[in-house]
């Protein structure tokens, strides 16, 4: 048998079981679906349903499908990693994941795109990776390029000034590259595509770096030899952690989202096989697949779900898989890490930016010329990236329809609703749905607890569970506040509501009382509105309801103290919330820190002023 017969037996081999694989995923997604929705079904159908409750029902059948695949993908996750030996292979299906000694072939890239973000921070995080990768003894075949967006002339010529500095000072000179354009057309889109007509035909690979990336040399040359092992390969995206913390608000947000992604992330690896996803950093693309088949589009209409596309990197995944090359994720701790929001108001602010840009792949839609040939996995892709945001505005939908409910009984009764237990069915309803929505950090954490090694990384059993119930206290207090500013926001986009993809605030800083009132006082004054109604018609109801009336009227002060310097040393000291490189902490990552300790000092750069929720969008 040649190798070529060999070669198609093996992938037919492998889409089939690709397809078994998306079969049972689909049968258990479905199937509880089809459960919950029964459920409520059950629960209003006691005196016949009526046009309110099918209403309601609509809007839960809609919003379930996001909760329940992050349930089975955690479920899946967990399943593999404590129950398979050979998880990462039978997940990834990629050669060569035990390689770490083959010659490193052709040449890479390492790129990292910038827009007036602090000089200090970018060069000190590209130092820190290119040092890495010199101290493996094997960094002859990579060029760095800084390709700056700056607009700020003070910002640039810091940028320029750093950079040249460095450049002098390194033995190897040739291989540091610094480019600014004059006109950042088509944003960080156009700055790629820049570098790849400048410099393209010069490079195999390319890995892509956010301002506030950092990655290990140990892990780049990983994804450099797969690349080599796996020819069929497109896009490989790492599993990107968060560095340690300062603030307690990016604390309490990267403990959980750390331990709860490494299950979750393996489970939807599992399904997605070959289709999955790129989140447009801290990844390693095949540079000439790339300029072959993800050039984007312009979307037809007006900003803000028109024009160019925001949330590129999905886009360019499903392209690059239409082209016929695979979409991987890894999903090891190994290496790869990004900075966090240190607060609310910076938070709020980034998640709108992706909400506008993910909103965007509704046009694809309404126009299909736009993604012809690209595959069903392809548009599932697009699609349950729009359902990151759906779900918000559908649960509070959801709620509105409950509210409206109980005021129409209490109007036809004397303005009473008569306390009455909750039916079994609703109670099991109710927790199978909580559970549900936790299951990826309960998971998570259950993983961590049954590896000794985990346990001790993020500082013993005693830290988990502290950091646990913390960040559990955390996440039912922003669920709401996030929820509610998604829910305007997205509606706010058909009515040209919009956010510039301006630097975001990268350092720790406090969160005035007045700065969050300002961009907080919705949520306050729906949550004192929830509040009122429910004490003065259906009292019995405010326990199930606390938690999200409680994060709507505390949005101001969590806010506030989530963000005070006091409270984030408070944490570091005792270790709460820690992720495990805080304990041990990673050679590039310490020489990230120590670069940016070391910068000459200079006056605070006039970064631009944010715009988000907390500054007024700006509007086409």
């Amino acid at each position: 048998m040649d190798a070529g017969h060999r070669f198609g037996l093996g992938l037919l081999n492998s889409n089939r079981r690709m397809t078994g694989r998306r079969l049972i995923f689909a049968a258990l997604v479905c199937g509880t679906i089809l459960a919950l929705v029964s459920a409520l079904i059950h629960v209003f159908a006691g005196g016949g349903l009526r046009g309110i409750e099918i209403a309601m029902i609509v809007v839960f059948a809609l919003n379930t499908p996001w909760m329940v695949i992050g349930f089975w993908n955690a479920v899946i996750g967990f399943s593999l990693l404590h129950f398979n030996r050979n998880w990462l292979s039978s997940v990834t299906g990629l050669a060569g994941l035990e390689d770490e000694t083959s010659p490193i072939c052709g040449r890479t890239a390492i790129i990292m795109p910038v827009h007036n973000e602090s000089p200090d921070l970018v060069i000190g995080n590209l130092k820190a990776v290119t040092d890495s990768l010199d101290a493996t003894g094997l960094s002859d075949s990579f060029d760095i390029f800084l390709l700056s967006d700056s607009t700020d002339p003070v910002i640039a010529g810091r940028e320029k000034a750093l950079f040249e500095a460095w450049r002098e000072g390194n033995g190897r000179p040739d291989r540091l590259h610094y480019r600014r354009r004059d006109d950042n057309t088509r944003q960080k889109v156009g700055n790629i595509e820049d570098f790849c007509s400048r410099w393209g035909d010069g490079f195999d690979f390319m890995i892509v770096l956010d301002a506030d990336s950092v990655m290990s040399g140990s892990a780049i040359l990983r994804l450099v030899r797969l690349m080599q092992h796996n020819p069929a390969l497109g896009i490989l995206q790492t599993l990107v952690t968060g560095m340690p913390a300062g603030s307690a608000f990016a604390r309490m947000f990267q403990f959980g989202m750390r331990h709860g992604m490494r299950s979750y992330t393996t489970g939807s690896a599992w399904w997605q096989g070959p289709d999955g996803p790129y989140w447009g950093h801290n990844a390693i693309l095949r540079l000439q697949a790339f300029r072959r088949n993800c050039a984007l589009p312009a979307l037809p209409g007006a900003r803000p779900l028109g024009g160019e596309i925001l949330s590129h990197d999905q886009v360019e995944a499903v392209f690059m898989r239409r082209g016929g090359y695979e979409v991987r994720v890894l999903p090891l701790e190994d290496g790869s890490y990004e900075e966090n929001p240190t607060t609310l108001p910076d938070f709020l602010t980034r998640d709108l930016r992706w909400c506008q840009g993910n909103m965007q792949y509704l046009k694809l839609f309404r126009h299909p010329s736009l993604i012809r040939g690209v595959r069903p996995m392809g548009r599932l892709q697009l699609l349950l990236a729009i359902m990151m945001y759906t779900g918000a505005p559908l649960w509070y939908a959801f709620m509105a329809l409950g509210l409206a409910d109980l005021v129409t009984a209490a109007a036809s009764n004397g303005w009473t609703v008569p306390s009455a237990p909750p039916p079994a069915l609703g109670l099991i309803l109710f927790a199978s749905v909580i559970g549900m929505t936790f299951a990826p950090k309960l998971f998570g954490v259950l993983d961590v607890m049954l590896r000794r090694n985990a346990r001790q990384a993020y500082g013993g059993t005693t830290k988990v569970v502290a950091g646990t119930l913390l960040e559990t206290l955390f996440s039912m207090l922003l669920s709401p506040v996030v929820a509610l500013a998604q829910t305007v926001f997205v509606f706010g986009l058909f009515f040209g509501k919009r956010i510039r993809w301006d630097a975001q605030e990268r350092d720790d800083r406090s969160v005035s009382l007045r700065e969050a009132a300002a961009g907080l006082w919705l949520q306050t004054l729906l949550g004192a509105g929830f509040l009122t109604l429910l004490a003065e018609l259906a009292p019995h109801i405010l326990p199930w309801a606390a938690p999200v009336i409680a994060g709507l009227l505390l949005s101001v002060p969590f806010a506030v103290a989530t963000a005070t310097p006091a409270l984030g040393r408070l944490f570091k000291s005792s270790g709460l919330c820690a992720v495990p490189e805080e304990h041990l902490t990673p050679d590039v990552l310490k020489q990230a820190q120590a670069t940016l300790d070391a910068t000459p000092a200079v006056l605070d750069l006039p970064l631009p002023p944010p715009v988000g929720p907390f500054a007024g969008p700006e509007r086409a």
